[in-house]
């Protein structure tokens, strides 16, 4: 196997670091990026380093981390500002090798292995000066790890922060990796983690101890994949930027200021889910082919249901259809706290624009684009004011 170059480029505090670097008055203050209290997320999403060094805590109550920080700067996210501002990031990645692939809006994959011999540097420089230019041309930060592998060089990544470059070259992974705790891996989670430490296996190194027939009961094909990354034995390759496959699944869902319980009421909350799910389907060029509608009472009981549609992208179909899936789950007879609807069975799809003056056909596609122009000028329904008391969860 042909040892590679892997960069993991991870922006420290992302959310909080756009706001501060994108607004000077907030240079040298402690800031956080937070939910709405009065819209029952009042937490803090993300914060800056110098909240964190007062012990500000993503997941905090607000009330929480104010009585840490009287001075904290609580901020709403921007995710159209968060979007644009990795797209910028990515193009500075692609200045280096087209083998770049994102984790999310702050995370980057880079294979530089066919370019060190046409830069003359190696991956540790790399790493610095990309986290020199993003520094000089951002304002904000990022930590990079240095490995023969995409497991590895995330692991890098996290374990210097913020603002470091940390090789784990493959002569030393184990040395540097195996005492590492079992959740600094992706892919372990919680659930997981609680799983394997019933059993005293807590660290990295003594995951890859497990008998191949016990991960493959707990885990299935993914556990017996994750053994063999962490052995280095596992070769998986950074994706070319500009071949990226679609996404698996496109959600949206929305946190009411209040309980609902009309039919509606439900009926503008998926309207207004199904503008956003088909403004990022129409983005990644995908139709989708199955629908699902989750339904979380006051009381957080669950109602979940999917089923097939005929493909598209367009917000009245997504509507209509997530409608549908209400009418199913349930009568609207207990009050509703929230609703997510989500697209997946996604197929590539080659959307041409359509004029928005063709009441044949949908205009959806059209919709996204002025929206996108000027701002939100044209809602998917007549629901403006009862939108005004929901917010939008983070995406999928």
């Amino acid at each position: 196997m042909k040892e590679r170059t892997i960069l993991h480029s991870d922006v420290n505090n992302f959310f909080a670091s756009v706001e501060s670097a994108t607004r000077p008055e907030l240079k040298d203050k402690p800031v956080a990026v937070t939910g709405n209290p009065k819209k029952r997320t009042g937490i803090i999403l993300a914060k800056n380093e110098i909240a964190k060094k007062y012990g500000v805590k993503t997941g905090q109550a607000i009330w929480e981390a104010k009585n840490l920080c009287h001075d904290l700067v609580c901020l709403p996210p921007h995710y159209d500002l968060y979007e644009e501002i990795s797209y910028r990031l990515h193009n500075l990645y692609l200045s280096y090798t087209n083998f770049v692939e994102p984790l999310g809006l702050d995370e980057c994959w880079l294979d530089v292995t066919d370019s060190l011999k046409y830069l003359n540097k190696s991956g540790n420089e790399i790493a610095d000066e990309i986290r020199a230019k993003v520094k000089e041309e951002f304002g904000f930060t990022v930590s990079v790890g240095v490995s023969f592998s995409k497991i590895f060089a995330k692991l890098g990544s996290d374990m210097k922060k913020p603002d470091a470059t940390t090789e784990i070259p493959f002569s030393r992974f184990k040395e540097m990796t195996y005492s590492l705790p079992l959740n600094s891996i992706v892919g372990i989670g919680h659930r997981l983690e609680r799983r394997f430490s019933q059993i005293n296996i807590k660290t990295i190194g003594d995951f890859v101890t497990l008998p191949d027939s016990y991960l493959k009961e707990s885990m299935g094909k993914t556990g017996l994949e994750l053994k063999m990354k962490l052995l280095g034995e596992f070769e998986e390759n950074v994706l070319d930027y500009y071949s990226l496959p679609p996404p698996k699944s496109i959600g949206n869902g929305t946190t009411t200021i209040k309980d609902i319980t009309s039919r509606e009421d439900v009926k503008k909350t998926i309207y207004f889910l199904a503008e956003k799910v088909s403004a990022r389907m129409v983005k990644h060029k995908v139709l989708c082919q199955t629908l699902s509608l989750t339904i979380k009472s006051n009381k957080l009981e669950r109602f979940h249901k999917s089923q097939k549609v005929r493909p598209t992208q367009s917000i009245s179909d997504l509507a209509n259809e997530g409608l549908k899936i209400a009418d199913k789950l349930c009568k609207y007879n207990f009050p509703i706290r929230a609703i997510r609807l989500r697209a997946s069975s996604l197929i590539s799809s080659n959307a041409q624009q359509m004029s928005m003056f063709d009441t044949k056909k949908d205009i959806s596609t059209p919709l996204v684009e002025v929206n996108k122009k000027y701002g939100k000028v044209f809602l998917a329904s007549d629901c403006a004011s009862f939108l005004n008391t929901a917010k939008h969860s983070q995406e999928e």
